[in-house]
């Protein structure tokens, strides 16, 4: 008895049974261009009765792709993950993965860390670079390859490069505002020194605010590498030099976290003697003693941003788009004593 062999069904046959073109339908899969809910909503219950199951490696053997973006950063371990590895990068990459998923992409995690940061063989569609510094080796090393490329927070002296604008200006600003408003009158900033747009408006911002309200710029640059450490030191050093100073903003979150371990150490009691604040609302921030006055960046919906910018972008289309605003969380870490 000879067996009859079924056909699969292709997306020819499903482009004609729903009535609309064979792009039409890859789309509907892909997600990669916009289709009317209603018709996407018709051609996936088609696909279902019958039997359609689009196939990853058609899809790339015709459009010469991979199916795979990365998602990469120049800043060192300790800031971008922390001891705990759920930091910044972290929040990001978990969000980028499950918007990437959802338009039948995978997401390929870089780590900050020098042993993944080699010239490797491995081949992506795009890949979106969490504030990278001006000059930043990542860019020029995917630039050469010609792999497209979007960040998160727009690179310094690079508008070329399509960036989802996080607004750090804005939100240094949030918190330094938040800070006079507690009563602090002397506020020292720990900005990072290398030159990523977030510490670059920092800043700014601070120097704006110290204009605003008088007195001197109590300003601090440190290195990344060994974050906490150096804030640590550093702290020390700044609140023994001036004792008048009852605020600190820290551009990171470890700074923030090597400043409270200098000011228990000193004596000098938060928030009674000295108010601390920091951007990044993570991890340090919630499990701070006193837990530490932070901003909500929204990163799940940065995330979505830059997936859906990379997509354009790989699609040849580039432009920047803003980020919403940050919401300030207030803890106990700056409020002002009753």
């Amino acid at each position: 008895m000879n067996e009859q062999r079924v056909n699969k069904p292709t997306i020819s046959d499903l482009a004609k049974a729903a009535g609309v073109s064979v792009t039409t339908v890859s789309h509907a899969f892909s997600g990669r261009r916009h289709v009317d809910p209603e018709t996407a909503k018709r051609i996936q219950a088609l696909a279902d009765q019958m039997g359609y199951h689009p196939s990853s490696m058609a899809r790339a053997l015709r459009s010469g792709r991979t199916g795979v973006i990365a998602l990469a950063s120049s800043m060192p371990f300790a800031v971008a993950a922390g001891p705990s590895r759920l930091g910044f990068l972290m929040e990001i990459a978990a969000s980028a993965a499950m918007s990437a998923l959802t338009r039948d992409l995978a997401l390929c995690l870089i780590p900050p860390h020098p042993a993944a940061q080699g010239k490797g063989s491995v081949g992506f569609d795009g890949v979106i670079l969490v504030e990278p510094m001006r000059d930043d080796p990542l860019v020029a090393y995917f630039e050469q390859r010609k792999t497209p490329i979007v960040s998160i927070g727009t690179v310094p002296d690079r508008p070329d490069i399509p960036a989802v604008n996080i607004r750090s200006r804005e939100t240094a600003a949030l918190l330094l505002d938040h800070l006079a408003q507690q009563g602090c009158h002397r506020v020292a900033a720990l900005i990072g020194a290398a030159p990523r747009t977030s510490q670059i408006e920092s800043a700014a911002a601070y120097e704006a605010f110290v204009t605003r309200f008088g007195g001197s710029s109590l300003l601090v640059r440190m290195g990344e590498e060994e974050a906490e450490d150096t804030a640590y030191q550093e702290t020390l050093q700044l609140l023994r030099a001036n004792p008048s100073i009852d605020g600190i903003f820290a551009a990171i979150d470890a700074f923030a976290s090597g400043a409270m371990r200098a000011a228990q150490e000193l004596g000098w009691t938060v928030p009674d003697r000295l108010r601390l604040v920091t951007r990044y609302d993570g991890v340090r921030a919630k499990l701070s003693q006193p837990p530490l006055t932070a901003v909500d960046l929204h990163l799940p919906a940065i995330a979505e941003k830059a997936v859906h910018l990379l997509l354009d972008q790989i699609e040849g289309s580039s432009r920047m788009i803003e980020a919403d605003l940050p919401e300030l969380i207030v803890r106990r870490s700056s409020q002002m004593p009753a």
